[in-house]
């Protein structure tokens, strides 16, 4: 929802910076393989309960992460593998940055933290998947309160506030929130 109206309004800036990076010869897949490998050092913050270091570590993992379609685009470089590279590497991602909650929440941290993250990585998948499963049936389903790009951005905010469990608890409801709006979505489009 605001992640579309954000980048309808940032539209013309990421397209100018994307045909500048592009100039570089750097492959939009170099970009997506960056954000993931940039989730790494972030669970390690999260791990050690490293909230604010954790979240501007995703600052730039984001950045990678919205650059590299577009440097896809103003390239003429966009392929099948690219997107499929993208959207796995993206699960991955978000994969790699639960475990780091896990982890840390294993420590003896309050339990509720790690319900909450599980929680938060079911909603994360489902939303991925209702999408997938969606378009496999020829239906078109991007929408719903809580994309990636929400997901993402409530995750730095609530990171940099050095909120944790406000932010898995906003998460865990949103993305679950959002896997059933898609549902019912397709359902109506079925009918």
């Amino acid at each position: 929802m605001i992640g579309e109206w954000l980048r309808g309004k940032s539209r013309a800036f990421v397209n100018r910076v994307a045909r500048f990076i592009g100039r570089s010869g750097i492959s939009p897949n170099a970009f997506t393989i960056s954000g993931f490998l940039l989730t790494i050092p972030v669970a390690c913050f999260l791990a050690r309960g490293l909230w604010q270091a954790a979240g501007l570590m995703l600052i730039p993992a984001g950045l990678f992460d919205t650059i590299d379609g577009a440097v896809a685009r103003a390239t003429g470089k966009e392929s099948p593998f690219g997107a499929f590279l993208d959207s796995t590497l993206d699960r991955f991602g978000e994969g790699v940055i639960y475990l780091g909650f896990m982890l840390y929440y294993l420590q003896g941290n309050p339990r509720l933290g790690g319900l909450l993250t599980y929680i938060t990585i079911v909603g994360s998948l489902m939303v991925s998947y209702t999408r997938a499963r969606a378009e496999g049936l020829g239906v078109e389903c991007k929408g719903g309160f809580f994309t990636r790009f929400e997901r993402i951005a409530l995750l730095i905010i609530g990171l940099l506030l050095a909120k944790p469990i406000v932010t898995l608890g906003a998460l865990a409801l949103f993305s679950n929130l959002t896997a059933i709006q898609r549902m019912y979505a397709v359902w109506k489009k079925l009918q």
